[in-house]
Parts: structure tokens; C-alpha cells; sequence
């Protein structure tokens, strides 16, 4: 502080020297400097602060708040489609390109409870009797798909993930397309492949539909001891582990 009162009472000093008008200019400016410097200083001392904006900084626009416009498929009647059922043949009518879902239901099942959780897209759940089911949509998968037959597609989908499944060894079964556990709901076709353990093996049973028109599908493992506690597993999915239809 003391210091830069003292430069302007030096530059002031000069000032009053007689010295060239050019340097006299000088001296003002200076004098400005050190006057404008001392007031800042001052307040600073006393606790304010000026907020002085810089002209070089970006103008802050604000935020304008709207409504989100939701997406809507032409055509598509989300709850039309989810109110009735979902055999292989009314694959057409789902919107393209827009992938189905699989809820967590099982999670809630009595006698079950979460495993490992998003695992490269998979959910997994464990019984107290020692059953695993495993849970997964795959999206993406137009290379499988065949164009309005979304059960040849299934079986396509069986194929390529083992090329020894034949088309003779899969058979038709119902998940539940949506609705909410314990309550009435349509059901959605789907194949599935089920094998009887050998010694020393696990029963278990595949669930699978490719949705061609959205190039998704799901895939539900069950593994479980031995048939007996096999079968009650599948009972608690088909109850539980709703495939759930695309929205608008």
C-alpha cells in the first residue's frame, strides 16, 4: 500500500517539474494508473471486491428450458402390439431397428436373488436349490435375420451359436410379453433348446427370439442340478422374466 502511494506521489511530483506537454501526457496516465491501482488495493483491504468483466471472455447465453419432444415410431402402436400376444408371426408388426427389452422380474422371485449384474450386457440370477439363469438381449443382429420370419431367424440365431443344434431339436414355448408378475399378460413366442444332464452334468434349458424386424433378440439360460429342480426354474422364468415390448 505504502508503496504505491508513494509512485503516485512521485509521478505528481514530476508532473509539477515543467517537464515537455508529450511526457506531461505520460505523467496523467501514469497518474490515472497508480490512483485507479491505490483504489484497488484499498478495497480489497476492506473486504469488496469488483467484479469487472473481461471483454475478451465468451458471452454466456442462457439456457432456454423446453419440453422434450418424446420419439415416435409412424405407424407403431406400443400399446396395441403389448396388448396382445407375440407369436413368431407378428414379428412384423414391431418397429424397425427399435430392440426389445427383458425385465428383472426373477430378482424378486421368492427363493431368488441377483447374481452378477450387466456382465457384458448379461444379468444373472441364483436359487437357493442351486439353479443360474442367465439373461441377455443382444441387439445388432441384422446377419441372422431372415425379412417376416421371425422363427427361422430363431433357429439361425441356435446355429450360429452351436452349429450341431438341428431345427428338429428346438421346440415352441411362452415367456411373458410385458405385463407385471402375478398379473394376466399375453404371451411372446420364443424356441428353446433342452437338453437331459448326463452323469456328473446339469440339466439344462435355452430360451431364444430374434425379433428380425428390430434386429434384437433374447436368450435366457437356466441351469439347475438336476431335472426336477430344472423344471421349477422354468416355471419361476416363464412367470417372472417378461420380454418387454419396444416403446414408441
Amino acid at each position: 500500500m505504502q508503496d504505491v502511494k508513494g509512485k503516485a506521489r512521485r509521478v505528481i511530483s514530476a508532473r509539477k517539474s515543467g517537464r515537455p506537454a508529450g511526457q506531461r501526457r505520460i505523467f496523467h496516465s501514469a497518474v490515472r494508473r497508480a490512483v485507479l491501482l491505490t483504489a484497488g488495493v484499498s478495497l480489497t483491504a476492506a473486504g469488496c471486491s469488483l467484479d469487472v468483466p473481461d471483454p475478451a471472455a465468451p458471452k454466456v447465453v442462457p439456457t432456454t428450458l423446453g419440453v422434450a419432444t418424446p420419439t415416435i415410431t409412424p405407424g407403431y402402436d406400443a400399446a396395441a402390439v403389448a396388448g396382445q400376444d407375440m407369436p413368431f408371426a407378428a414379428g412384423d408388426s414391431l418397429p424397425a431397428g427399435v430392440p426389445v427389452g427383458i425385465s428383472d422380474g426373477l430378482a424378486q422371485a421368492p427363493g431368488w436373488k441377483p447374481g452378477k449384474q450387466n456382465v457384458a450386457g448379461e444379468n444373472q440370477y441364483i436359487k437357493a436349490d442351486g439353479c443360474v439363469v442367465a439373461a441377455k438381449v443382444r441387439t445388432n443382429q441384422w446377419p441372422l435375420t431372415t425379412s417376416g420370419n421371425d422363427k427361422t431367424s430363431t433357429v439361425e440365431l441356435f446355429t450360429y451359436l452351436d452349429s450341431t443344434i438341428l431345427p428338429d431339436y428346438l421346440t415352441p414355448a411362452n415367456l411373458r410379453w410385458g405385463g407385471e408378475p402375478d398379473k394376466p399378460a399375453p404371451n411372446v413366442e420364443v424356441l428353446v433348446l433342452e437338453r437331459r444332464p448326463t452323469s456328473g452334468a446339469k440339466a439344462t434349458s435355452i430360451m431364444a427370439r430374434m425379433f428380425s424386424k428390430t434386429g434384437s433378440s433374447v436368450y435366457i439360460s437356466i441351469s439347475c442340478p438336476d431335472q426336477g429342480t430344472l423344471s421349477a426354474a422354468k416355471a419361476d422364468v416363464a412367470q417372472r422374466l417378461a420380454v418387454v415390448p419396444p416403446s414408441n
